[in-house]
């Protein structure tokens, strides 16, 4: 019997899906090479379904006799493989970015005359805008919290803004752009304890209390779909934490950063400038595992963040907490600096992905900002955050705004710096 190979990601099924088995089987025996989360994620949004999900619906399909893991977005591993006598896909790889692919795929049939079979698209239904209609009713906060840990094993490095407030949440989560021909965008934000207290006017010195932060939280997941990593400064009293930890699991939060720090909050650029005091390896740790042990899902993350380069305890010093914080239980681990120059950040990486190829690393560059999310990625970073650049945004084009109408007695010669009334009823879902 002749071999027919059909790729798919197939997140969730639809006629179109089934319209190309039906044409498939008719040319032979169908194995069908169903993209891992890795695959997707390489050129579009997380899959709302795992890869083992999705593998055992496309198993129990009518036709199909075998599926097996696809993790590129290029066929020829596979097809090399298997060598089959067909391919089978939709005509809508035409054009676009996968005109690429669907070109290897004709070159890697020629090899031993294979052919392929495209199948007409069917109008006005993909899995692409299924999933983006199911987004828009929301997601639980189990599916929410999962996401995180999912990016972080499916893509090399994933991509954190920051958002203060639900406006600018909506923002991070629906932002494309094209780089390098495919579509880029967030992948999931950061709640700041110093955009979200400096948005309701008051210092970053832990003034905003948790549950007031956790208003904001809720206000953010009611219009967004995307993972949260919330910063929880110090952590506060071990006591407390393990408080913390349960609400923001309960609520779908994906992960907690915490600091190694002591007393009052005061924002770490300011290094050694201020009084700072770096807590004692093993109080922190203990915070560590009375957090984790704290968590009701398994999903929920502790990223411990280490100070030591911030407060100039010294490389050795970095190092020895990174190991004792990852054997305390925490799930990842934020290194940071004061420096615009990188050196410190890439000699830690280096040493410290020595010892461990394994442990998610979190680095946040507002200071070393000159560097590309392709170097951090290269250095053995998974997640960039980019910390605080919404608020801070915001603030001068409000000013800006403000000054226009003081000096010149009416709102004319604002308008140009300003949103459209249409832009923004178009902008915010269900005001049309």
């Amino acid at each position: 019997m002749k071999k027919v190979y059909v790729g798919m990601s197939v997140d969730l099924i639809h006629p179109g899906h089934i319209n190309i088995i039906r044409v498939a089987e008719k040319y032979g025996e169908v194995t069908v090479g169903l993209q891992t989360d890795k695959a997707i994620a390489s050129y579009k949004k997380l899959p709302y379904m795992s890869y083992e999900q999705r593998k055992v619906v496309i198993e129990n399909l009518k036709g199909v006799s075998k599926v097996v893991a696809q993790d590129t977005l290029d066929y020829s591993y596979n097809l090399e493989k298997i060598k089959p006598d067909f391919v089978v896909h939709g005509d809508d790889w035409k054009e676009g970015f996968l005109k690429k692919t669907r070109q290897q795929v004709i070159d890697c049939l020629s090899k031993w005359g294979g052919e392929l079979i495209e199948v007409a698209y069917t109008q006005n239904i993909s899995s692409t805008q299924l999933n983006n209609s199911l987004m828009e009713l929301g997601v639980t906060s189990d599916v929410r919290r999962a996401t995180l840990r999912r990016l972080i094993n499916a893509k090399p490095i994933i991509r954190i803004l920051e958002a203060h407030n639900a406006l600018s949440a909506l923002i991070a989560d629906n932002t494309v752009v094209e780089r390098n021909g495919i579509g880029v965008s967030f992948d999931g934000v950061w709640s700041s304890s110093l955009t979200d207290s400096t948005a309701k006017g008051k210092p970053d010195i832990e003034a905003v209390d948790t549950t007031s932060r956790i208003n904001s939280v809720n206000e953010i997941f009611e219009v967004t779909t995307k993972p949260m990593i919330f910063d929880g400064d110090t952590g506060g009293k071990t006591e407390h934490f393990e408080f913390t930890v349960k609400s923001l699991d309960r609520i779908g939060v994906s992960a907690i950063i915490i600091e190694d720090k002591t007393g009052l909050k005061k924002n770490s650029l300011f290094g050694n400038d201020v009084f700072q005091t770096q807590d004692s390896i093993e109080n922190f740790c203990d915070k560590i595992t009375r957090g984790k042990l704290a968590q009701i899902s398994d999903d929920f993350m502790i990223i411990a963040r280490i100070e030591s380069l911030i407060l100039e305890a010294g490389m050795e010093d970095a190092l020895i907490r990174a190991e004792a914080y990852i054997n305390a239980g925490a799930d990842g681990i934020m290194i940071h600096s004061k420096h615009k120059d990188p050196t410190e950040i890439i000699e830690f990486m280096q040493k410290f992905r020595e010892s461990d190829k394994i442990t998610p690393v979190v680095i946040v560059p507002s200071s070393f900002n000159s560097v590309t999310i392709e170097e951090f990625e290269e250095m053995g970073a998974n997640v960039v955050i980019t910390a605080n650049h919404m608020l801070r945004a915001a603030y001068p084009a409000m000013l800006k705004v403000a000054q226009s109408v003081l000096v010149n007695g009416r709102s004319l010669e604002a308008e140009p710096d300003c949103m459209s009334i249409k832009e923004i009823l178009e902008f915010i879902p269900g005001t049309k």
